[in-house]
Order: structure tokens, then C-alpha cells, then sequence
């Protein structure tokens, strides 16, 4: 790939789920993907708890902000070749005209900002989300996408969806 592969991933408020996908996706495909993450309803702020656990990670939080999808949607946004919702909600929402079409699938994770509990307990399920992204990130960068036709790509698009974080990764 000469070409960053742009990829922006999606939920309601973006401010952690989404937030976590679009740093994976950063760090993970640094010189061939660019991560992008959007909200239908942003929150304004990203979760304290993904904030964290990202610096936890050595992640440069300095820029990260919860937006609007429709930054995405526009004549100047960059444009887009795959979109992944990661919450149900978002998944279910009609969603903006994407510029040229993106691959999109769905590849929803617990909302690890409703998790119950201690501070401790809240952490463990953002370190859930992270690592059940972690994985599916991993897995859709393994693929050569020059070698799937669309059919291909979308099977293996929803595949990935299904994956679960391994034992050993939470």
C-alpha cells in the first residue's frame, strides 16, 4: 500500500470505545492507516477511564476530542475507505452518505463506560475494550486487502466483528 487506508470508527458518544479504536488503529497501522473516530451523538468529552488507560499504554491523549460524524461526511473531510461501529446503537442509526463508499462493518464491544462497580472494576472493562479491539484491529491489518473482491471483504469484515479478546489479552 503506497496510500494510508483511512479508517473511522464509530459510536454514539465518542468517548471510549470509538476513542480506543482510533489509537489502536494509529499506533497498530502507523505508516499505512490513519484511525478516525466519530460519534452520532457526541458526548463533548472523552471518558477518564479511556484517557488513562491510554496513557497507561504511552498513548499521546493531548489531541484526542469526542465529535460529530458529520466532520466525516463533508467535501473536506478526508475520505473514508472503511467504517466499523463498535456499539449497537450506532450501528442501528442511519448513517451520513460516506464519500466513496467505505467497506463497513460491525463490530460491536460492551460499553466499557457503563461498567459497574470500583474504579478498579471500571478500569478492568475499558482494559476488556481495548484488548477485544486490540484484536479485531490486528486481525483486519493481517488482511491483504488487494487479494478481496468485495464479497470476500465483507465476509471476512464480519468475521472479525465476532472475535473476543483471548484469555491471555485482558
Amino acid at each position: 500500500m503506497t496510500n494510508k487506508t483511512n479508517v473511522l470508527i464509530l459510536c454514539t458518544g465518542n468517548s471510549a470505545r470509538s476513542i480506543l479504536g482510533e489509537c489502536l488503529i494509529n499506533r497498530l497501522g502507523e505508516g499505512h492507516y490513519k484511525g478516525y473516530s466519530a460519534g452520532s451523538t457526541p458526548t463533548g468529552k472523552v471518558n477518564p477511564f479511556a484517557l488513562k488507560l491510554l496513557e497507561e499504554k504511552g498513548y499521546n491523549t493531548a489531541d484526542l476530542r469526542s465529535k460529530s460524524w458529520d466532520e466525516f461526511s463533508g467535501d473536506v473531510a478526508p475520505q473514508i475507505d472503511f467504517v466499523f461501529t463498535v456499539c449497537d446503537n450506532a450501528a442501528g442509526e442511519v448513517c451520513p452518505i460516506w464519500p466513496g463508499h467505505p467497506a463497513k462493518a460491525h463490530w460491536g464491544i460492551p460499553d466499557p463506560a457503563v461498567a459497574d462497580g470500583s474504579d478498579k472494576d471500571k478500569m478492568q472493562a475499558f482494559r476488556t475494550a481495548y484488548a477485544q479491539l486490540e484484536r479485531r484491529i490486528g486481525a483486519f491489518m493481517n488482511l491483504n486487502l488487494d487479494e478481496l473482491d468485495d464479497t470476500a471483504l465483507k465476509a471476512e469484515l464480519d468475521a472479525i466483528g465476532k472475535l473476543q479478546a483471548g484469555e491471555d489479552e485482558s
